[in-house]
């Protein structure tokens, strides 16, 4: 306590990168005048970032160690990192006692004037959050880009506001965000993930649904009912799907000449010149068109980021083909869902995939594998913490590798597949059992592959 004086004061907890993203933007206000003192806590002895801390934010108190209560209770605010529980103690007791908790998400949305499309949803936010950002680039717009992913959201504000900015938003985030009023939000698909955390479904919805809240327009995933806004009637929304599309809708639609992905009856682009391949990215090149539209990118300039467009690292990224086999990093694919549109989205007409799959689980129930693995995969090799459950899973007819390294499952995985073949390493669980984060793991199983090429 004696680093705080009884002047008002906030609390960072968390030295992370959206922690340091606070820090830096409490500094910029408080040497402009507009914020008081504050400090930065962390449990953690020796936090990672103290060093950047330090050099970017001179004078700053940092604490570390156990929470200190009082200090916490004497807050005006505080600002937590996503990674927090704030339903969990000590801050669902600091909530009771009318203790402001926020997250940089809310910080951010006080000081933004620009507007705002805002993006979540268990698969694909990433994904349409970049390609959002190219398509505004194409039309000539001084955009930024971040939130969830690349810069942390505080980090975009300048002394100049963009022309847009595009925001990928977890829900973590999401729980600690009310002052934030979208020009545009999305909640893309939604499927059972982070159950450790939220237990259930329906807090896992409620906090996707947040991102609707004081939203100026909607779009949701007409397939996905759990996306759709709880809003009132007045509310202007617009849908998008993989099925032939209502008018104003976006959606795909069969013509003699192949798949077109089309605004109603209007006729869009090809799906053949989409670069992004896979229906599950149909799905998403057909998100960012609904919100690109809603924000006024010209469709021209929209049209010609998706002929260019090639994806994210560890998205169902192309890395090899080795004597006629495509290996696929799809490491990012942290969850069931996302697992099982990289399955749909890359199947052949017949069984042609080899699956990588394994990890962490979350309390995730891999049943939802089942069906897609049945009909679309040849083989399934597993590894890591929650190996044994996902083989459980699998079909009986269905060959199946049980294996102790992602080192090993390249190895038999190459050794299950003929040319033609797809081998489609998506974990459908977080990497914290092996790896620092899905880019590291990703990043292994390329090097895996590229070391495999050389000797092939």
């Amino acid at each position: 306590m004696s680093l705080i004086t009884s002047e008002t004061y906030s609390v960072i907890v968390g030295l992370g990168i959206s922690g340091l993203s606070c820090a830096r933007h409490l500094a910029r206000l408080q040497d402009q005048g507009k914020t008081g003192r504050f400090v930065v806590v962390d449990t953690r002895e020796n936090p990672p970032l103290d060093n950047q801390l330090k050099e970017s934010c001179p004078g700053v108190p940092l604490i570390c160690g156990e929470l200190d209560l009082e200090l916490l209770e004497g807050a005006a605010e505080i600002i937590v990192s996503p990674g927090l529980d704030t339903n969990q103690s000590p801050y669902s007791e600091l909530k009771k006692k009318g203790v402001s908790i926020v997250g940089d998400i809310e910080l951010f949305a006080r000081q933004a004037k620009a507007p705002v499309v805002a993006i979540t949803g268990s698969n694909g936010k990433s994904t349409v959050t970049t390609l959002v950002g190219e398509m505004a680039k194409t039309a000539g717009l001084n955009v930024k880009v971040g939130g969830n992913i690349g810069v942390a959201a505080l980090d975009l504000l300048g002394p100049i506001e963009p022309d847009l900015y595009v925001l990928e938003l977890s829900s973590f985030q999401l729980e600690t965000t009310d002052s934030l009023c979208p020009a545009v939000s999305t909640v893309l698909n939604l499927q059972a993930d982070h159950l450790d955390r939220y237990g259930n479904m329906v807090a896992y919805h409620t906090a996707k649904q947040k991102i609707y809240r004081n939203c100026q327009q909607s779009v949701w995933n007409k397939q996905d009912m759990l996306t759709q806004p709880l809003l009132g009637k007045e509310s202007k929304t617009v849908a998008f799907s993989t099925a032939e599309p209502d008018l104003k809708e976006f959606g795909l639609r069969q013509y003699d000449d192949g798949l077109w992905l089309c605004k109603g009856l209007t006729q869009l682009i090809a799906a053949s010149d989409v670069l992004i391949k896979g229906r599950h990215n149909l799905s998403n090149a057909l998100a960012a068109l609904a919100l690109g539209d809603a924000v006024s990118i010209p469709m021209d300039a929209m049209l010609e980021t998706l002929k260019h467009f090639k994806g994210l690292s560890h998205r169902c990224e192309w890395v090899a083909e080795i004597e006629g086999v495509q290996f696929i990093n799809d490491s990012k694919g942290t969850n069931v869902g996302a697992t099982r549109a990289a399955i749909e989205g890359l199947a052949g007409d017949a069984p042609n995939i080899v699956l990588i799959a394994g990890g962490v689980g979350k309390g995730a129930n891999f049943s939802e594998l089942t069906a897609p693995m049945t009909d679309h995969c040849k083989a399934l090799v597993v590894y890591g913490e929650d190996r044994n459950a996902i083989a459980d899973i699998a079909s009986e007819d269905m060959i199946i590798k049980v294996t102790e390294s992602l080192e090993s499952a390249v190895s038999e995985a190459k050794a299950l597949a003929n040319s033609g073949d797809i081998v489609l390493f998506s974990p459908a669980c977080a990497s914290f059992d092996m790896f620092r984060n899905f880019e590291h793991r990703g990043e292994v199983f390329s090097q895996v592959v590229a070391d495999l090429e050389r000797t092939a």
